[in-house]
């Protein structure tokens, strides 16, 4: 396996070529200081073609430029006089909050002036914004939130990761469907091999739900793997991982930890004696690449898919590496026209979407102020 960690490849972006791409400023724990940061790296890295937008006070985005001492920022400013905090209820500020950031960023997309947004603020509310300003894609039941794993032998796209804690079986199929282009596109594989993750590989193992899935996964057209079980995910088994987004989002929450849990117990165990502090300076280039791959930060933000336009939620305690890389696969995604593709190859499959009533956005969203960042 390569040492290299493999990025998501941004297209060169020529002068006939650009896409504009809207940033909550005020979004995340830090707001504004981290997101001008992470523009200014994207700026500088992606080129001309990338077009941003930072959307939010313009007093304290200024303040923040001010600190890299630019003649001119590479992006432009929409000032708002509002914002979403990341402990506000997500339908209260939709409804009370017409001039947030998080709420003009996504109208800026609804109305083309941008291909897509980015924010840092809690998972509730960028879902909540994202549904009722620009809706579902044609099609799609249920959006879904895909996170990237690191794996043994490359990247595994898990979804739902928290947007959908209850699922039918016509839900976690589209999830597949939905995952299976996403990772074609940022991780540039042809017909990624799809898993339903389930407590046994045998197609029978599972709950009614996960039965039922399978059924539908074997009749599509979909690089199918079966059912696959926990321990085969950071293997490398499957390209993408289905699950609901219960389990998802536990498993979500448990990644996190499993860094800073290393971390510690490296601490602790290095100093001892004068054997593990020389062995700790050997090995110091490997931990580094290790801690590489498991910080979120090289991988960007998790797009909810399957709205009408392109959506990066990222970590609410985002570095300004993480609002770069979140940039990279909006810009990534959009380029390569994410939405179509899905909608393409949900309707390969259109009769297996006949056995479901679609729901209302306020059934999906039923809930949503329970999710947290």
């Amino acid at each position: 396996m390569s040492n290299a960690i493999k990025r998501p490849s941004i297209k060169k972006l020529g002068s006939s070529q650009k896409v504009r791409i809207a940033l909550d400023a005020m979004g995340g724990d830090y707001g504004p200081s981290v997101v001008v940061e992470g523009a200014i790296m994207a700026a500088e890295e992606f080129g001309p073609g990338l077009e941003l937008v930072l959307v939010g006070n313009s007093r304290m985005i200024d303040t923040e430029v001010e600190r890299f001492r630019l003649k001119t920022p590479p992006f432009e400013i929409i000032h708002t006089t509002e914002s979403v905090s990341m402990s506000e209820s997500a339908a209260r500020a939709y409804r009370r909050k017409k001039n947030s950031s998080l709420s003009v960023s996504l109208e800026l997309q609804k109305s083309g002036g941008v291909a897509a947004t980015v924010s840092a603020g809690h998972t509730g509310a960028v879902m909540t914004h994202a549904l009722l300003i620009l809706g579902r894609l044609e099609g799609v039941f249920r959006p879904a939130i895909a996170a990237v794993f690191p794996t043994e032998k490359d990247m595994a796209v898990i979804l739902d990761v928290g947007a959908n804690p209850d699922c039918k079986a016509q839900h976690l199929y589209q999830f597949g469907v939905m995952g299976s282009v996403y990772t074609s596109i940022i991780h540039e594989k042809v017909n990624p091999k799809v898993g339903l993750l389930s407590i046994g590989e045998e197609s029978t193992k599972g709950n009614e739900v996960t039965v039922s899935t399978h059924k539908l996964f074997a009749k599509s057209l979909l690089n199918f793997n079966g059912n696959i079980e926990g321990r085969d995910i950071l293997t490398g088994k499957c390209d993408v991982v289905v699950c609901d987004g219960f389990v998802g989002n536990i498993m979500l929450k448990f990644a996190e930890s499993v860094g800073g849990f290393f971390r510690s117990q490296a601490r602790h165990q290095v100093g001892k004696n004068l054997l593990s502090n020389l062995g700790a300076f050997l090995m110091r280039p490997a931990l580094r690449r290790v801690r590489e791959r498991l910080d979120y930060a090289e991988y960007g933000g998790a797009p909810l898919l399957g709205v009408d336009g392109i959506t990066i939620i990222c970590h609410g305690g985002s570095s300004p590496k993480a609002i770069k890389n979140a940039i990279r696969v909006a810009a990534v995604t959009a380029i390569d026209n994410i939405n179509t593709k899905i909608k393409d190859k949900l309707k390969i499959n259109e009769c297996l979407n006949h056995n479901d009533k679609s729901e209302s956005i306020h059934e999906i969203m039923h809930g949503l102020d329970e999710i947290e960042d």
